[in-house]
C-alpha cells in the first residue's frame, strides 16, 4: 500500500510539473503600437485598442510558450481621426472586408542573453499570411492580491506592401516599413 501510495504521488508530481498554464493579456496594462516613416522626415505613432491575446505556457517557463493574438483592426487609433478614417479604408487596412488582423506563434527560442527570446509565428493582415520574428524581451513576473502576472515586450518591422497595404506605392509620403512594439502584461488564468 505505501508503494502504490508513493507511485501515486510521484506520478501527481510528474503530471502536474507539465501543466500547462494559461495567461490573458492585461488590456489595461499592455499596448499594440507601430510607427512609420512620414515624407520621410517625421514619425508618425500609432496603436490598436481592441485586441485579445492569449499565452500559454509549460508551468512559468516561456520554453514551449505558445502566443495567438487577434486585433480588431477599427480599433486603429493614430489620435487623428481623419487619419483612422483613412487607414480603417480599402486605401490600407479595408476593414469592411478584412476586420481582424492575427498572430499565432509557431516557436520560441532563447537566444543565450538573460530573457531574451526570438519569437517566431504567422502574421495574417488582410488577406496575406507571413512569416515573422519578433524580439521579444523578458521582464520578470509578480504576484499581488490581483493574481499573478507576467511582463514583455516584443518588437519586429514588417514591410507593409507584403501585406498589400498598398498605398503611396513610391513609399514617398507613407514608409515601407512598419515598426511594431508590443508591450504586454499577462493575467495567470
Amino acid at each position: 500500500m505505501k508503494n502504490l501510495m508513493s507511485l501515486v504521488a510521484i506520478l501527481f508530481f510528474t503530471v502536474s510539473s507539465f501543466a500547462q498554464t494559461q495567461w490573458k493579456a492585461d488590456p489595461y496594462h499592455s499596448s499594440l503600437n507601430f510607427n512609420i516613416s512620414h515624407s520621410g522626415i517625421s514619425i508618425v505613432n500609432g496603436k490598436f485598442l481592441d485586441y485579445t491575446g492569449n499565452l500559454t505556457t509549460n508551468g512559468e517557463a516561456l520554453n514551449d510558450a505558445s502566443f495567438d493574438f487577434n486585433v480588431k483592426v477599427n480599433s486603429v487609433d493614430t489620435s487623428v481621426e481623419n487619419r483612422d478614417k483613412h487607414l480603417r479604408s480599402a486605401d490600407f487596412f479595408d476593414v469592411e472586408k478584412f476586420p481582424n488582423m492575427t498572430f499565432k506563434s509557431t516557436k520560441i527560442l532563447a537566444t543565450g542573453k538573460p530573457n531574451e527570446y526570438l519569437l517566431y509565428g504567422k502574421l495574417t493582415i488582410k488577406d496575406v499570411t507571413k512569416d515573422v520574428i519578433f524580439d521579444l524581451h523578458y521582464g520578470g513576473s509578480v504576484t499581488s492580491d490581483q493574481g499573478q502576472k507576467i511582463g514583455m515586450k516584443a518588437q519586429t518591422t514588417i514591410n507593409r506592401f507584403d501585406y498589400n497595404i498598398n498605398f503611396d506605392p513610391a513609399a514617398a509620403g507613407v514608409g515601407k516599413d512598419v515598426n511594431i512594439i508590443v508591450h504586454l502584461q499577462f493575467a495567470k488564468q
